[in-house]
């Protein structure tokens, strides 16, 4: 198996470790997604800053927008994933926003 594979193996093993943890805390604990979610972010902002500044360190401004535009291009390549998903379901995926506003206007 190439590192690069490795590499992959790896990560996905981490996702799929913290999303089981995230779970747990909704399933078995009662926490809210959307605080778990928000709480996923935080730590990973924290271990982002770690990884980049260390202990004594911090991200300056522009270090900031480096790692909010990794995290941008990672969202994006996940929505797309998604999409391609459902896609092979057979179903229509609709973005979030394009759902919003149908409910708000009465369609479906």
């Amino acid at each position: 198996m190439s590192q690069k594979q490795q590499q992959i193996e790896a990560h996905n093993k981490a996702t799929d470790e913290f999303l089981q943890l995230a779970n747990r805390m909704a399933n078995e604990q009662g926490l809210d997604i959307k605080m778990i979610s928000a709480a996923m972010m935080a730590a990973s902002g924290i271990y982002a800053t770690f990884m980049a500044a260390g202990n004594q360190g911090f991200l300056a401004p522009g270090g900031v927008d480096r790692v909010a535009e990794v995290y941008k291009r990672n969202l994006a390549y996940i929505q797309e994933r998604k999409k391609e998903e459902l896609e092979a379901q057979g179903l229509q995926p609709k973005p979030v926003a394009q759902v919003q506003a149908e409910a708000d206007n009465g369609q479906s």
